[in-house]
C-alpha cells in the first residue's frame, strides 16, 4: 500500500547505539504481509526467532478483529494484537476475543458524519463495531459483509437500534473524487476537534477513531503494564496511521514502500513488504542479541530481557 520507490538494498539503521529491544511492534497490510496478504516464510522465521529471543511482538493494525486469521498462527506468548488501529486489543488465542476496547463515542462519530457531508459532499460511511461492519448503500463494496445493516451512517450509529449498544471501534469515511492525502487534510481541519482522523488505504478511505485513540497510545498501554520503555520498541509501518507509533518507538523503521510522510517519522528504513523489510531488520536484531549474549557468557538460546 505504499506510495514511495522502494528500498531493495539493506536496511538504514539509526545513528548511534539503541537499547536492546524488548518489544517488536509491527503493522501488517503494506509491512509485514507481502501485497498477495501472506507471510513469507522468511517473515515467519524472523517472528518465532524474535520470540525465542525473549523479543515479544505485537501485530498493531488497521485490521479489525474478524481479519487477523492471516497472523493468528503467528503471535506467539501473550498471543495478543492492537487492531482496529488502537481500538480494539484482541487475544488471538482465545478466539480473537476482546480484552480492551477503547470506543469512538457515537455523538462523536455523528458530528464527523455532519462535518464530512458538509465539506465534502458525496462522502460515503461505514460503522465497525465490536459485532462486524454495516455500511452505507453508496459505500464502496471493499469486502462484503452478507451479516451488514445497510442505512445511512445517521441510522447505523443510533443508540434505540439492535446493535445500539455495541462500541463503535471505527467510522470509515470514502469520497471517489478527492484524492488520498487531500480528503484526510480536509478531514483533519473540519473535523478533527471530534475524533483522530488517519488513513491506511491507497484510495480515499478515512479512519476514524476515539480522540485520544491511536495505535501509538493503545500500544503504550500494553508497553506500560509490561513495563516497557518506548527506548526498548523498534517499531514498523507504511502507511499515515502508523507515523504516530513510529515516532513513538525509540526505534523505527519505514517501509521502502512507505509514504513519505511515514519516512519522516521513521528513524530507519527497510526494504519493502514485498522484499520482507521487516524480517530483514528482526534478523539483524537477533543476531545482535546473539553477540550481545556471548559477550557476557550466556547461551544465546536463553531467552529472557538483556539490558544494553
Amino acid at each position: 500500500m505504499g506510495e514511495d520507490g522502494a528500498v531493495t538494498s539493506a536496511p538504514q539503521r539509526p545513528d548511534g547505539p539503541t537499547p536492546m529491544p524488548r518489544l517488536i511492534a509491527t503493522d501488517l497490510d503494506g509491512t509485514l504481509l507481502r501485497d498477495d496478504k501472506s507471510v513469507s516464510p522468511r517473515t515467519v522465521a524472523a517472528l518465532a526467532a524474535a520470540e525465542e529471543a525473549g523479543i515479544e511482538v505485537f501485530f498493531v493494525t488497521g485490521r479489525p478483529a474478524r481479519w487477523m486469521g492471516v497472523v493468528s498462527d503467528h503471535v506467539h506468548g501473550h498471543g495478543l494484537a492492537i487492531c482496529a488501529n488502537g481500538a480494539a486489543v484482541v487475544d488471538l488465542h482465545a478466539g480473537r476475543e476482546f480484552v480492551q476496547v477503547r470506543a469512538l463515542p457515537r455523538a462523536a462519530a455523528l458530528a464527523v458524519v455532519d462535518a464530512l457531508r458538509a465539506a465534502a459532499p458525496g462522502t460515503s460511511f461505514a460503522v465497525e463495531l465490536t459485532t462486524g461492519i454495516n455500511y452505507e448503500p453508496t459505500y464502496p463494496p471493499f469486502f462484503q459483509d452478507p451479516g451488514a445493516n445497510v442505512a445511512t451512517a445517521e441510522k447505523l450509529l443510533r443508540e434505540d437500534t439492535d446493535e445500539g449498544n455495541a462500541p463503535v471501534l471505527k467510522l470509515l469515511a470514502h469520497h471517489a473524487e478527492l484524492a488520498p492525502d487531500e480528503f484526510l487534510a480536509l478531514a483533519r481541519s473540519t473535523a478533527g476537534e471530534y475524533a483522530a482522523i488517519t488513513r491506511s488505504s491507497p484510495t480515499s478511505l478515512l479512519e476514524v477513531s476515539g480522540k485520544d485513540v491511536s495505535k501509538a497510545s493503545t500500544l503504550a498501554l500494553c508497553c506500560a503494564e509490561r513495563g516497557i520503555s518506548p527506548a526498548e520498541v523498534v517499531a514498523f509501518g507504511d502507511m499515515p496511521n502508523d507515523v504516530e507509533m513510529l515516532n513513538w518507538a525509540g526505534t523505527s523503521y519505514a517501509m521502502g514502500n512507505a509514504h513519505p510522510d511515514v519516512i519522516a517519522a521513521a528513524s530507519g528504513r527497510t526494504t519493502a513488504n514485498n522484499e520482507d523489510g521487516v524480517a530483514v531488520v528482526i534478523e539483524h536484531i537477533v543476531a545482535d542479541r546473539i553477540a550481545h549474549r556471548l559477550l557476557q557468557g550466556q547461551s544465546p538460546a536463553t531467552p529472557g530481557r538483556l539490558d544494553a
